[in-house]
């Protein structure tokens, strides 16, 4: 089967934030892509890299960002459109902008930004590595020794697996870190990716043998006190993650362990 042809008398334009260098300046850049049914934004950049002319005839280098799985599972492809932090892969054409009204015409742009919250590499394109290494320093993982057979695992409930199989969700893409005012490149603040991994864990009942290490780090610089509990993590996430209760669950936690480090010395 064919794939669809496109709608020639109808075009999308993209307003792109292009920048070559991190310490480069920033200039934008328009490009008009052939309108198909059902384009995501991903589909809309691999014209751009086939057909690297902006809309004023110029030549100019493909756009740089980053993807993978193009299904809203690895979370890579994370961006600003039309201002709002979400998936590219996930992001339909037709229901961003505005489409064109006639031949040759083209609607209101969609217009395409890095994260901000992260050091940028190029374009589209930013280090997520601050992520990583705070999901490494809060041991955000089971801890399983050897690669022998170890036999079955502790039995779960299906009360634990229906709390722990929403947290399970997180694809690490940063929506909530961007969005999140706390978050920002001058501090140490973890932010809801790190309390919900940690929750996630915690309650693991293998998981919860680091339980104390991790709110040890919950306390520290940039934990769980440092949460001004806006909610902005709730409201981008693209998998729907209760953030908020997370954020409520370590806190208790941290503070049942601040007491009990308190009296036994």
């Amino acid at each position: 089967m064919s794939p669809p042809a496109p709608q020639a008398d109808r075009v999308i334009v993209l307003r792109i934030r292009r920048q070559d260098r991190p310490e480069a300046s920033h200039r934008w850049e328009e490009f008009a892509v052939p309108r198909r049914p059902n384009m995501n934004i991903i589909s809309c950049l691999q014209y751009i890299a086939a057909h690297p002319t902006t809309t004023d005839g110029t030549s100019t280098t493909p756009v740089v960002y980053d993807s993978n799985c193009l299904e809203e599972v690895c979370g890579a492809c994370t961006m600003l459109i039309n201002g709002k932090v979400r998936q590219a892969c996930s992001a339909l054409v037709d229901r961003l902008g505005q489409p064109s009204s006639g031949a040759g015409e083209a609607g209101e742009p969609i217009t395409l930004e890095p994260m901000g919250k992260f050091p940028l590499v190029r374009d589209l394109f930013v280090d997520r590595q601050r992520l990583f290494n705070d999901l490494k320093r809060a041991k955000c993982w089971v801890p399983i020794d050897g690669m022998y057979d170890l036999g079955p695992g502790p039995a779960t409930s299906q009360e634990l697996q229906k709390e722990r199989y929403p947290l399970s969700r997180c694809i690490s893409c940063g929506c909530c870190l961007e969005a999140c005012p706390q978050y920002t490149s001058g501090n140490h603040f973890v932010g809801a990716a790190i309390f919900t991994q940690v929750k996630l864990f915690n309650i693991h009942p293998s998981g919860a043998v680091l339980k104390e290490e991790r709110l040890d780090v919950m306390m520290d610089e940039g934990g769980i006190a440092d949460c001004s509990k806006a909610g902005n993590c709730v409201v981008v996430c693209p998998k729907n993650i209760p953030n908020l209760e997370s954020i409520a669950t370590v806190g208790r936690q941290a503070v049942i362990h601040a007491i009990k480090r308190f009296f036994s010395g």
